[in-house]
């Protein structure tokens, strides 16, 4: 990759994580009042056509996109993808932007941590101490309290774990379909799922609802697009721990917008949780390295892709 294309790739992911950042603010707002289940299917309304447009423009087209290899890991995918978003938008609600978004942090970890009985891949001590330092970071974030921990990040702690489940099928699927085909898979099956169950908790929006359903509509389908094209133009391990932004950008919207207090448990357990996480993607892409000059570029099984 040129030099040029690394600044576009960063221009992207830089643009990716903010709107990200903002997506999940609106998803706040909007969750207070409507619920989450609801404001996910609309959202998942305008993904889906927004997906099958990507996959209709890509190099394969909407007819390969279309046939899978792995049908029931994509739409077990689907699935994971579309609880995960409810649970976001519930954890925004109940326990605010900034520690949602510190405890998600964690989420590479957990990957790492999981892709050794999942995947089979190995995992080092230098990870898995990494791996380990960053679930105290975890805990640091939980403050338990007498051996009692805050119920409220229960859903936060449950959308990261869903996250990374989500990862973990992706890269199972990576190995046999192209990106297109779990792309159109990510938006089609989770419309589905929540055209399913959403209208069961469909409440009227007021009008002033309706733009910011709009919005969030648009800054789901543009923060997928920049992420799109900064994978295009970057490798995913320089795209990861850009995405770590994110969290800084939650938190400055939780504070300014919503009134958030951001504590020193916090702030200790998010720097631990992050330092951890950039540890743990560099001594993956060291490995990737090293196996790239022993047995070749073909060898090698694709990088995953974020999620969100």
């Amino acid at each position: 990759m040129t030099l040029k294309s690394h600044k576009t790739g960063y221009v992207f992911a830089l643009a990716a994580f903010t709107i990200f950042a903002v997506q999940d603010a609106i998803s706040k707002h909007l969750g207070g009042v409507y619920p989450p289940v609801m404001i996910a299917m609309v959202r998942y309304w305008a993904f889906a056509v927004f997906a099958v447009i990507i996959a209709a423009r890509s190099n394969v087209g909407l007819n390969a996109a279309v046939r899978t290899r792995r049908p029931l890991l994509q739409l077990l995918r689907g699935v994971l993808l579309a609880t995960q978003i409810v649970t976001a938008i519930m954890s925004f609600s109940i326990a605010g932007l900034a520690h949602s978004q510190a405890i998600f942090s964690a989420t590479p970890l957990l990957v790492a941590m999981l892709s050794v009985p999942i995947l089979g891949e190995h995992v080092g001590w230098r990870r898995w101490t990494a791996i380990v330092v960053g679930l105290c970071g975890v805990l640091v974030i939980l403050k338990p309290d007498v051996g009692m921990v805050d119920t409220t990040l229960a859903i936060p702690v449950l959308n990261a774990i869903l996250l990374a489940l989500y990862a973990i099928v992706t890269r199972l699927v990576s190995r046999d379909d192209p990106a297109a085909t779990s792309f159109f898979y990510i938006g089609v099956v989770g419309a589905v799922v929540m055209s399913a169950i959403g209208p069961f908790y469909w409440t009227p929006l007021s009008t002033a609802d309706w733009g910011w359903m709009a919005l969030l509509c648009a800054t789901g389908m543009s923060s997928h697009y920049c992420l799109i094209k900064a994978y295009d133009n970057l490798d995913a391990v320089l795209v990861q721990p850009i995405s770590y932004l994110q969290l800084v950008f939650a938190c400055l919207i939780g504070m300014a917008v919503f009134g958030e207090t951001l504590h020193l448990n916090v702030i200790v357990g998010s720097v631990i949780v992050v330092a951890a996480g950039l540890f743990t993607v560099w001594r993956e892409a060291r490995n990737r390295r090293a196996r790239l000059s022993a047995a070749g570029p073909d060898d090698l099984l694709p990088v995953s892709t974020q999620a969100k």
